[in-house]
């Protein structure tokens, strides 16, 4: 578990499922990423959640508010996907509820989350992607002393042909000397 001024970030739990799918089905929360997903596809997500902590050691923790327990979405690292330029890399990544959107709490939970990065793992960078339209999250990256690869830029292989998702930015950031 991490703990923040704001936040407690935990593995999730069987009582975050709601929430978790409101946010998956929201268009709105899922407009930069994958499309709204199916029972099925979002099993599978929960799945890989609890497969990273258990195999690595962190994932996408559940971020929830510690003055309420309101919980508010996800934070974290994962792998890199397979196939892409990040395999094998440390990814950082979140996604929040548009009820929270611009109160800082993505930026607080990804400081912790690559503070806990660079105590934590044996890493010399963390990667991140979005794609171009997504500006609120590369401007995050960005705030957060991360730095774009301009060469890394990648068609993404879990997005079909044709998508507008499809192109994916990566942005890296060093391990602080």
């Amino acid at each position: 578990m991490i703990e923040t001024e704001r936040l407690i970030m935990r593995p999730w739990e069987d009582r975050d499922r709601a929430v978790l799918r409101a946010q998956c089905d929201d268009p709105e929360v899922m407009r930069f990423l994958l499309p709204v997903l199916d029972d099925a596809a979002f099993e599978t997500m929960l799945g890989r959640l609890a497969g990273w902590i258990t195999d690595h050691g962190f994932t996408f923790w559940i971020l929830e508010r510690r003055d309420d327990g309101v919980v508010m979405g996800m934070c974290g690292l994962k792998p890199g996907a397979p196939d892409t330029p990040i395999e094998n890399k440390v990814e950082i990544g979140w996604r929040l509820g548009s009820d929270f959107w611009g109160q800082g709490y993505a930026r607080e939970a990804a400081q912790a989350s690559l503070d806990w990065a660079w105590a934590n793992l044996d890493t010399p960078e963390v990667v991140a992607i979005t794609v171009q339209a997504n500006k609120a999250s590369w401007g995050l990256m960005e705030r957060l002393g991360m730095t774009r690869d301009v060469d890394g830029e990648f068609d993404h292989p879990l997005v079909p042909e044709g998508d507008p998702l499809r192109r994916h930015i990566l942005y890296r950031i060093a391990r602080p000397a």
